[in-house]
């Protein structure tokens, strides 16, 4: 099966930009941008030799995996065009709700346990979970056109036939929890759900809707975490996400603390450890 788009992406005018191999389906839809390329189109690929994921981090795509990026210019300040994020990890579970049967694996995050909500959570800010174990991320990229208008690239990830041993975070593959299906199948489905999650952003209830949507899929909601942001790592119970999308964290003393960037850890590695990185 050949990459195609969804025929509800079709008619509502996405287009479609196939890569055997490419070094980055992010930077490739940066440089059409630049180059005066239209916004709406998917960028995609199973074999990605130069991804990226946030803070600069290596993103590894195997042959088989899933590496998509959809450019887009919007017509929102960018800061609100920042939910887009939530917006993609909220289509992607959708999408793979679709199209992945019932699959096992029992690990959590961090060694921690999982909540129960369901095979696919969402973690703060940009990941996507299976039963607890690193699935895909998602990266925003954007770049100004002019003095008035930018672009912003959506980027996707998904561990479908391999994932990476030497992360943080445990992670697993779609094969891994025994789905047989290959990424040009998930892309389909993806296409598909991205419509129907941006327009409740769009021209539903906004970041409101989004926003609901996304704490009932989100991971650790109400346990304990710590999250290492700005040099210091902050404690405490993660208590919702707020109407900016920051991370809101109750500490032991009662005080909330409003994060916009940072990584959340969950269960056994919420401890000493990170403490020790806080001043890297």
């Amino acid at each position: 099966m050949a990459f195609a788009l969804a025929p509800s992406a079709l008619a509502a005018g996405y287009g479609l930009e196939v890569f055997d191999t490419v070094g980055s389906t992010n930077a490739e839809a940066l440089e059409r941008a630049k180059a005066g390329g239209r916004g709406r189109t998917w960028f995609v690929s199973d074999h990605q030799v130069a991804g990226r994921g946030r803070r600069g981090r290596p993103w590894h795509t195997q042959r088989g995996n899933l590496a998509a990026s959809l450019l887009l210019t919007p017509d929102v300040p960018l800061g609100q065009a920042a939910a887009l994020g939530f917006v993609a990890g909220l289509a992607l579970s959708d999408a793979l709700e679709a199209v992945v049967p019932q699959a096992r694996i029992g690990i959590g995050v961090d060694g921690g346990s999982t909540s129960g909500k369901g095979r696919f959570e969402l973690k703060w800010p940009n990941d996507v979970l299976a039963h607890g174990a690193k699935l895909s991320g998602i990266l925003l990229e954007s770049a100004m056109l002019d003095s008035a208008r930018y672009a912003l690239v959506v980027g996707i990830g998904v561990n479908v036939v391999t994932y990476p041993q030497d992360v943080p975070y445990p992670a697993t593959s779609l094969r891994e929890m025994g789905a047989d299906l290959d990424a040009q199948v998930l892309f389909l489905a993806l296409s598909d759900a991205w419509i129907d999650n941006e327009r409740l952003w769009r021209e539903g209830r906004g970041l409101d809707a989004i926003r609901e949507k996304w704490l009932a899929k989100a991971a650790g909601l109400g346990s304990e975490v710590a999250v290492r942001a700005e040099g210091r790592v902050v404690r405490g119970r993660f208590e919702t996400i707020d109407e900016e999308c920051r991370f809101v964290i109750r500490e032991n003393d009662g005080n909330a603390i409003r994060i916009a960037a940072g990584d959340v850890h969950f269960g056994a590695v919420a401890s000493a450890s990170l403490d020790e990185k806080a001043g890297d």
